[in-house]
């Protein structure tokens, strides 16, 4: 089965935020549109120097959310979305520590709170619809398709035109890598974006160093019984000595 994903191209992005619009009509969204991701606004556009720009879940091929949700509310579908099931939720907000890309936002004025995300509009993909944003989009700032072709776009991009981009496609590599790929004229550090993400998959990372914690625990173990038979062999020294000073 094919991997989708999307491609933004912040250099061809107007700024018209008509992604920002259809993502609330889809998602059924209130409030404004804002500047920061929100539990009302699942993607957001901002503006640095003449660079239009989006943020939005990435999306990871092994995403940190799902490998800490305790209860499979949050899960990576076979067609590239991470997924999530508010109905399984119990906000216990560990996704929005695992998340190397700070996406996942908490119902903060919502007296039965949950975490909220954009899921890329699988009920769509499964449609055989494009998501809202790059079905909506003018210029075809953002294009949905397989991951390996949206690579190759943006491989082609970046050498026809290497005056016009920086020499990086973001997500390509970052924490193993994401469904949602980048390409700008602008340094994405500058952009906000984290530049010192690893390329492995934080889970593996993880487990890497969980497997490590029996034999740190055993070992740990070993030291402190060591430290304790010392001490407690002193001791008995100390009264047997005492116990030969009473009796002269």
């Amino acid at each position: 089965m094919a991997t989708y994903g999307l491609l933004l191209d912040f250099n061809t992005c107007i700024g018209c935020k008509a992604c920002m619009r259809s993502c609330k009509e889809v998602n059924n969204l209130s409030g404004p549109l804002g500047q920061e991701l929100s539990a009302e606004n699942y993607t957001v556009v901002n503006t640095y120097k003449d660079l239009n720009y989006r943020k939005m879940c990435m999306h990871c091929l092994t995403p940190s959310c799902t490998s800490v949700c305790p209860v499979g509310a949050l899960k990576k579908s076979e067609l590239g979305p991470v997924t999530y099931d508010g109905n399984k939720c119990i906000g216990c907000r560990y996704c929005m520590v695992a998340c190397p890309f700070s996406i996942p936002r908490y119902e903060w004025n919502n007296p039965r709170p949950v975490v909220r995300k954009c899921i890329m509009c699988i009920s769509r993909i499964e449609q055989g619809k494009e998501p809202a944003c790059a079905w909506v989009c003018p210029m075809g700032a953002t294009r949905f398709g397989e991951r390996d072709r949206l690579l190759d776009i943006a491989r082609a991009r970046l050498t026809r035109h290497p005056d016009k981009y920086v020499n990086h496609i973001y997500g390509e590599k970052e924490a193993g890598g994401t469904s949602v790929l980048m390409i700008s004229s602008i340094a994405f550090a500058d952009l906000g974006f984290r530049s010192t993400l690893p390329q492995e998959p934080l889970p593996d990372l993880t487990w890497t160093v969980l497997r490590k914690i029996p034999n740190i625990v055993f070992t740990a173990g070993i030291v402190v019984g060591g430290i304790w038979w010392v001490i407690n062999r002193r001791m008995e020294l100390d009264r047997e000595n005492n116990g030969n000073n009473h009796k002269a």
